[in-house]
């Protein structure tokens, strides 16, 4: 079984700067795209970076700049590096892989949520 387990959420102040990880763990065959989704409060969740496994990323328009993705491949982990943080970055936030368990199976999986508050 197939599990994404995330860490690094907290509370900083604006400007300042927080670090969220994610580590893929279980019966993997193959681990494609990985990356982190946001949701705040009343919101719809919405994509923040991506990666796939040959290192090409992309971005929400409104992280790029401030935020980084990155990943390491032989340890099935993603990072997303926050720096400049501000209010609106506040919402609980999911780390994301497309993995294939098995040959024969390929589904998205999602991490349980960390919390992420800016605030003065």
């Amino acid at each position: 079984q197939v599990q994404l387990v995330e860490s690094g959420g907290g509370l900083r102040q604006p400007g300042g700067s927080l670090r969220l990880s994610c580590a893929a763990s279980g019966s993997i065959f193959r681990l494609y795209a990985m990356g982190w989704y946001r949701q705040a409060p009343e919101q719809q969740r919405e994509l923040v970076a991506t990666i796939t496994n040959g290192g090409v990323t992309n971005y929400a328009d409104s992280v790029k700049g401030r935020f980084t993705i990155s990943r390491d491949n032989n340890n099935n982990t993603v990072y997303l590096q926050m720096n400049r943080l501000k209010p609106e970055d506040t919402a609980v936030y999911y780390c994301h892989a497309d993995i294939a368990p098995t040959r024969w199976v390929r589904r998205d999986y999602w991490g349980q949520g960390t919390q992420v508050t800016v605030s003065s």
